[in-house]
Protein backbone atom coordinates (compact mmCIF):
# COMPACT_ATOMS: atom_id res chain seq x y z
CA UNK A 1 0.00 0.00 0.00
CA UNK A 2 1.38 3.41 -0.94
CA UNK A 3 1.60 5.96 1.86
CA UNK A 4 -1.12 8.59 1.86
CA UNK A 5 -0.13 12.21 1.15
CA UNK A 6 -0.70 13.04 4.79
CA UNK A 7 1.68 10.25 5.86
CA UNK A 8 4.33 11.45 3.41
CA UNK A 9 3.98 15.05 4.58
CA UNK A 10 4.24 14.02 8.21
CA UNK A 11 7.40 11.94 7.56
CA UNK A 12 8.98 14.80 5.60
CA UNK A 13 8.44 17.14 8.52
CA UNK A 14 9.85 14.74 11.10
CA UNK A 15 13.29 15.91 12.26
CA UNK A 16 15.96 13.56 13.58
CA UNK A 17 16.12 13.53 17.40
CA UNK A 18 18.07 16.43 18.86
CA UNK A 19 20.80 14.07 20.08
CA UNK A 20 21.44 12.84 16.54
CA UNK A 21 21.67 16.36 15.19
CA UNK A 22 24.02 17.38 17.97
CA UNK A 23 26.27 14.33 18.35
CA UNK A 24 26.26 13.49 14.63
CA UNK A 25 28.60 16.41 13.95
CA UNK A 26 32.07 14.96 13.32
CA UNK A 27 33.94 17.16 15.80
CA UNK A 28 31.33 16.95 18.54
CA UNK A 29 31.38 13.17 18.23
CA UNK A 30 35.16 13.21 18.60
CA UNK A 31 34.88 15.40 21.70
CA UNK A 32 32.29 13.09 23.26
CA UNK A 33 34.48 10.09 22.47
CA UNK A 34 37.54 11.64 24.11
CA UNK A 35 35.59 12.73 27.18
CA UNK A 36 34.15 9.22 27.42
CA UNK A 37 37.69 8.06 28.17
CA UNK A 38 38.72 10.78 30.63
CA UNK A 39 37.92 14.26 31.84
CA UNK A 40 39.98 16.75 29.83
CA UNK A 41 41.08 20.38 29.70
CA UNK A 42 40.51 22.43 26.56
CA UNK A 43 44.16 22.47 25.49
CA UNK A 44 44.25 18.68 25.79
CA UNK A 45 41.17 18.36 23.61
CA UNK A 46 42.59 20.69 20.97
CA UNK A 47 45.66 18.45 20.71
CA UNK A 48 43.59 15.28 20.57
CA UNK A 49 41.19 16.43 17.86
CA UNK A 50 43.59 18.68 15.94
CA UNK A 51 41.38 21.79 15.95
CA UNK A 52 42.02 25.34 17.26
CA UNK A 53 40.83 26.27 20.73
CA UNK A 54 38.10 28.66 19.61
CA UNK A 55 36.50 25.92 17.48
CA UNK A 56 36.73 23.33 20.26
CA UNK A 57 35.33 25.78 22.80
CA UNK A 58 32.38 26.59 20.53
CA UNK A 59 31.40 22.94 20.15
CA UNK A 60 31.94 22.25 23.85
CA UNK A 61 29.49 25.06 24.47
CA UNK A 62 26.90 23.31 22.29
CA UNK A 63 27.38 20.07 24.21
CA UNK A 64 27.09 21.92 27.51
CA UNK A 65 23.85 23.56 26.41
CA UNK A 66 22.43 20.07 25.90
CA UNK A 67 23.69 18.97 29.36
CA UNK A 68 25.81 16.23 27.78
CA UNK A 69 29.02 17.82 29.04
CA UNK A 70 29.77 19.79 32.20
CA UNK A 71 32.70 21.94 33.31
CA UNK A 72 34.46 22.37 36.63
CA UNK A 73 37.33 24.63 37.62
CA UNK A 74 40.56 22.72 38.28
CA UNK A 75 41.60 22.50 41.93
CA UNK A 76 45.25 22.28 40.83
CA UNK A 77 45.21 25.42 38.69
CA UNK A 78 42.16 27.67 39.03
CA UNK A 79 42.84 29.08 35.57
CA UNK A 80 42.10 25.69 34.03
CA UNK A 81 38.75 23.99 33.53
CA UNK A 82 38.04 20.28 33.28
CA UNK A 83 35.26 19.04 31.03
CA UNK A 84 33.45 15.78 31.70
CA UNK A 85 30.75 13.80 29.91
CA UNK A 86 27.45 12.74 31.47
CA UNK A 87 27.45 9.12 30.32
CA UNK A 88 24.09 8.40 31.92
CA UNK A 89 22.43 11.21 29.95
CA UNK A 90 24.19 10.14 26.73
CA UNK A 91 22.99 6.58 27.33
CA UNK A 92 19.38 7.63 27.80
CA UNK A 93 19.60 9.86 24.71
CA UNK A 94 20.92 6.96 22.63
CA UNK A 95 18.13 4.72 23.90
CA UNK A 96 15.51 7.33 23.04
CA UNK A 97 17.07 7.78 19.60
CA UNK A 98 16.82 4.07 18.84
CA UNK A 99 13.22 3.90 20.03
CA UNK A 100 12.31 6.94 17.91
CA UNK A 101 13.47 5.09 14.79
CA UNK A 102 11.78 1.80 15.65
CA UNK A 103 10.44 0.30 18.91
CA UNK A 104 12.59 -2.77 18.30
CA UNK A 105 15.72 -0.63 18.52
CA UNK A 106 15.15 0.44 22.10
CA UNK A 107 18.58 0.06 23.66
CA UNK A 108 19.36 -1.41 27.06
CA UNK A 109 22.54 -0.55 28.91
CA UNK A 110 25.15 -3.29 28.93
CA UNK A 111 25.73 -4.54 32.44
CA UNK A 112 28.46 -6.76 33.88
CA UNK A 113 27.66 -10.46 34.06
CA UNK A 114 27.76 -10.86 37.83
CA UNK A 115 25.97 -14.22 37.73
CA UNK A 116 29.24 -16.04 37.08
CA UNK A 117 31.39 -15.79 40.23
CA UNK A 118 35.10 -16.31 39.95
CA UNK A 119 38.46 -14.67 40.55
CA UNK A 120 38.88 -10.97 39.72
CA UNK A 121 39.11 -10.34 35.99
CA UNK A 122 40.51 -6.80 36.20
CA UNK A 123 42.43 -4.59 38.64
CA UNK A 124 41.85 -0.86 39.10
CA UNK A 125 43.71 1.68 41.25
CA UNK A 126 42.02 4.90 42.40
CA UNK A 127 44.26 7.81 43.42
CA UNK A 128 43.65 11.14 45.14
CA UNK A 129 45.69 13.36 47.43
CA UNK A 130 44.69 12.22 50.92
CA UNK A 131 43.21 8.78 50.18
CA UNK A 132 40.70 9.80 52.82
CA UNK A 133 37.43 10.21 50.89
CA UNK A 134 37.05 10.05 47.09
CA UNK A 135 39.44 7.20 46.37
CA UNK A 136 38.34 5.18 49.40
CA UNK A 137 34.70 5.44 48.37
CA UNK A 138 35.61 4.55 44.78
CA UNK A 139 37.53 1.47 45.93
CA UNK A 140 34.60 0.19 47.98
CA UNK A 141 32.00 0.90 45.29
CA UNK A 142 34.01 -0.71 42.47
CA UNK A 143 34.62 -3.87 44.47
CA UNK A 144 31.03 -4.19 45.67
CA UNK A 145 29.24 -3.24 42.43
CA UNK A 146 31.37 -5.64 40.37
CA UNK A 147 30.64 -8.54 42.68
CA UNK A 148 34.36 -8.89 43.27
CA UNK A 149 35.11 -9.35 39.57
CA UNK A 150 37.06 -6.09 39.70
CA UNK A 151 39.83 -5.94 42.29
CA UNK A 152 39.94 -2.32 43.44
CA UNK A 153 42.63 -0.54 45.40
CA UNK A 154 43.21 3.09 46.41
CA UNK A 155 46.06 5.32 47.57
CA UNK A 156 47.10 8.94 47.94
CA UNK A 157 50.10 11.21 47.52
CA UNK A 158 49.69 12.62 51.07
CA UNK A 159 47.64 10.07 53.02
CA UNK A 160 45.52 11.08 55.98
CA UNK A 161 42.86 9.22 58.00
CA UNK A 162 39.66 8.12 56.29
CA UNK A 163 37.07 10.88 56.67
CA UNK A 164 34.13 10.17 58.97
CA UNK A 165 31.67 11.38 56.33
CA UNK A 166 33.05 8.92 53.76
CA UNK A 167 32.30 6.11 56.22
CA UNK A 168 28.88 7.54 57.04
CA UNK A 169 27.65 8.19 53.52
CA UNK A 170 28.60 4.74 52.22
CA UNK A 171 26.96 3.06 55.20
CA UNK A 172 23.76 5.11 55.17
CA UNK A 173 23.26 5.62 51.44
CA UNK A 174 25.05 2.74 49.69
CA UNK A 175 25.04 -0.12 52.17
CA UNK A 176 28.82 -0.43 52.42
CA UNK A 177 31.07 -0.35 55.49
CA UNK A 178 34.56 1.13 55.12
CA UNK A 179 35.14 1.80 58.83
CA UNK A 180 38.16 -0.51 58.78
CA UNK A 181 39.72 0.97 55.64
CA UNK A 182 43.13 2.59 56.05
CA UNK A 183 44.90 5.21 53.96
CA UNK A 184 47.96 4.24 51.93
CA UNK A 185 50.70 6.08 50.05
CA UNK A 186 50.72 5.54 46.30
CA UNK A 187 54.27 4.14 46.50
CA UNK A 188 52.75 1.03 48.13
CA UNK A 189 51.53 0.04 44.65
CA UNK A 190 54.50 1.33 42.67
CA UNK A 191 55.49 -2.15 41.47
CA UNK A 192 52.03 -3.66 41.03
CA UNK A 193 50.20 -4.15 37.74
CA UNK A 194 46.74 -2.72 37.11
CA UNK A 195 44.43 -2.72 34.11
CA UNK A 196 43.25 0.82 34.87
CA UNK A 197 44.50 3.72 36.99
CA UNK A 198 41.98 6.47 37.77
CA UNK A 199 42.99 9.81 39.29
CA UNK A 200 40.18 11.57 41.15
CA UNK A 201 42.05 14.71 42.18
CA UNK A 202 43.43 17.37 39.83
CA UNK A 203 46.55 17.75 41.95
CA UNK A 204 47.44 14.07 42.06
CA UNK A 205 46.95 13.81 38.32
CA UNK A 206 49.90 16.16 37.86
CA UNK A 207 52.25 13.87 39.81
CA UNK A 208 50.81 10.44 39.01
CA UNK A 209 53.71 8.02 38.45
CA UNK A 210 54.03 5.41 35.72
CA UNK A 211 52.88 1.94 36.72
CA UNK A 212 54.19 -1.37 35.36
CA UNK A 213 52.53 -2.70 32.23
CA UNK A 214 51.31 0.70 30.99
CA UNK A 215 47.74 0.43 32.33
CA UNK A 216 44.93 2.49 30.83
CA UNK A 217 44.59 5.82 32.61
CA UNK A 218 41.62 8.10 33.18
CA UNK A 219 41.03 11.28 35.14
CA UNK A 220 37.80 12.11 36.93
CA UNK A 221 37.87 15.73 38.06
CA UNK A 222 35.85 15.47 41.27
CA UNK A 223 35.96 18.21 43.89
CA UNK A 224 37.14 17.34 47.40
CA UNK A 225 33.91 16.92 49.42
CA UNK A 226 35.76 17.64 52.67
CA UNK A 227 36.69 21.18 51.63
CA UNK A 228 34.78 24.06 53.13
CA UNK A 229 33.49 23.15 56.58
CA UNK A 230 33.01 20.71 59.42
CA UNK A 231 31.47 17.25 59.13
CA UNK A 232 27.87 18.49 59.34
CA UNK A 233 28.41 21.19 56.71
CA UNK A 234 30.20 18.94 54.23
CA UNK A 235 27.96 15.86 54.47
CA UNK A 236 25.78 16.94 51.49
CA UNK A 237 28.95 17.24 49.39
CA UNK A 238 29.89 13.69 50.38
CA UNK A 239 26.43 12.50 49.32
CA UNK A 240 26.85 14.16 45.92
CA UNK A 241 30.37 12.77 45.49
CA UNK A 242 29.32 9.23 46.37
CA UNK A 243 26.41 9.45 43.92
CA UNK A 244 28.70 10.66 41.12
CA UNK A 245 31.20 7.90 41.87
CA UNK A 246 28.44 5.28 41.86
CA UNK A 247 27.40 6.36 38.34
CA UNK A 248 30.91 6.63 36.94
CA UNK A 249 31.98 3.30 38.43
CA UNK A 250 29.02 1.51 36.88
CA UNK A 251 30.32 2.51 33.44
CA UNK A 252 33.92 1.76 34.43
CA UNK A 253 33.06 -1.78 35.51
CA UNK A 254 31.32 -2.42 32.20
CA UNK A 255 34.32 -1.18 30.24
CA UNK A 256 36.71 -3.33 32.28
CA UNK A 257 34.65 -6.52 32.01
CA UNK A 258 33.40 -5.95 28.44
CA UNK A 259 36.26 -4.35 26.46
CA UNK A 260 35.08 -2.43 23.41
CA UNK A 261 35.25 -4.29 20.11
CA UNK A 262 36.28 -2.55 16.85
CA UNK A 263 33.36 -1.04 14.96
CA UNK A 264 32.92 -2.77 11.56
CA UNK A 265 33.98 -0.56 8.64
Amino acid sequence: MSPSPSDADRDADREPPAFVQLAGHRLRWRLLSELGRSDRRVHELTQLVGEPQNVVSYHLGKLREADLVSARRSSADRRDTYYSIDLARVGSSLAATGAALHPGLRLAALSPDLAQPGPPRARVLFLCTGNSARSQMAEALASARSGGLVEARSAGSHPKPVHANAVRVLRERHGLDIAEFRSKHLRVFAHERFDQVVTLCDRVREICPEFPGRPRTAHWSIADPAAGGDDAATYPAFQQTASELETRIRFLITSLLHPAEPVPA
